[in-house]
């Protein structure tokens, strides 16, 4: 009787996720992470800017379309993610584990809250109008009337120690609103965010609303900030990082050569875990006002 022979594992292609795709980087550049005990585990891409560039066209491609739907519709997308992260739960857990150094039920509350805050986020979807819009009382036969609009291409820099729940509860607000967005993952924990990337393109959510790179942030940011077609910037990710403020501080320099909004780091990353407010979501909202006789 022949002794059975030894399996190889089959090890996990990190790749960026763009336009629904998900490409290697073009630079052919890969850097290796290791878990939270310090071995080996995968070879991730390791972006560039043009890959940055890339990723900012497939976001303005898919901007109209994604603002274009109504909200209640952007919702039931959002938490179509919601239902599929949660038929990943077990291979989301045991990455959250390896990536944090986290105990099993430290990983499972991780990912049981990031399903609950994206269904959070969805139901807001068609209700946060009512809440920041409405009709103003003015002196004279019109309707004045105050309408939210997603402001557009969001860059986004997502927390460094928080791998899923605060990946999910900064792009989650972004899309939810109606914008689209790039986004730079964790540095050295990467992997759940190429599962999340995984889970958007077997979702609902159409290519390009949501765009993943993986690498060294200093490396993609500065693109990100100073980019002509990027709306607004979210450095809430450089948070206790080193060099927080002066990597802040430059970026906001990039940004200010166009009209930009500029959602600034914090002094140390928030805990994910308390429940969000809608701040996340106005953040990323523009202000329309429109004039209507009345009678015509």
């Amino acid at each position: 009787m022949t002794p059975p022979t030894a399996r190889l594992d089959v090890r996990k292609t990190c790749k960026l996720y763009i336009g629904g795709a998900f490409p290697r980087s073009e630079s052919g550049r890969t850097y290796e992470v290791a878990d939270a005990k310090g071995r080996f585990w995968a070879n991730v891409a390791a972006a560039s800017r043009k890959d940055a560039r890339d990723a900012v066209k497939a976001a303005r491609g898919a901007f109209g379309g994604w603002a274009g739907r109504t909200a209640y519709n952007r919702g039931q997308v959002v938490y179509r993610v919601a239902e599929v992260l949660e038929s990943r739960r077990a291979q989301l857990v045991e990455e959250v584990q390896r990536s944090e150094g986290a105990t099993k039920r430290q990983a499972e509350a991780a990912v049981d809250a990031s399903v609950d805050r994206l269904v959070w986020y969805a139901g807001w979807a068609d209700k946060v109008t009512q809440v920041v819009g409405g009709a103003n009382p003015v002196s004279g036969p019109y309707f004045n009337l105050t309408v939210p609009e997603p402001t557009g291409v969001v860059a986004v820099l997502a927390p460094q120690r928080s791998s899923l729940l605060g990946l999910v509860s900064v792009i989650a607000p972004v899309i939810t609103t109606g914008n689209t967005c790039v986004v730079a993952t964790s540095v050295d924990r990467p992997v759940p965010a190429v599962s999340l990337a995984e889970v958007l393109a077997t979702s609902d959510v159409p290519g390009g609303v949501v765009n993943l790179l993986t690498g060294r942030t200093a490396d993609t940011s500065p693109t990100l900030a100073s980019h002509m077609d990027v709306n607004a910037i979210d450095l809430t990710g450089l948070a206790g990082t080193p060099d927080a403020a002066e990597l802040a501080t430059s970026l906001e320099v990039e940004a200010a050569e166009n009209l930009k909004r500029v959602r600034r780091a914090p002094a140390a990353e928030p805990d994910w875990a308390e429940q969000p407010g809608i701040d996340r979501l106005t953040a990323w909202l523009e202000t329309k006002t429109v004039w209507h006789p009345i009678g015509t």
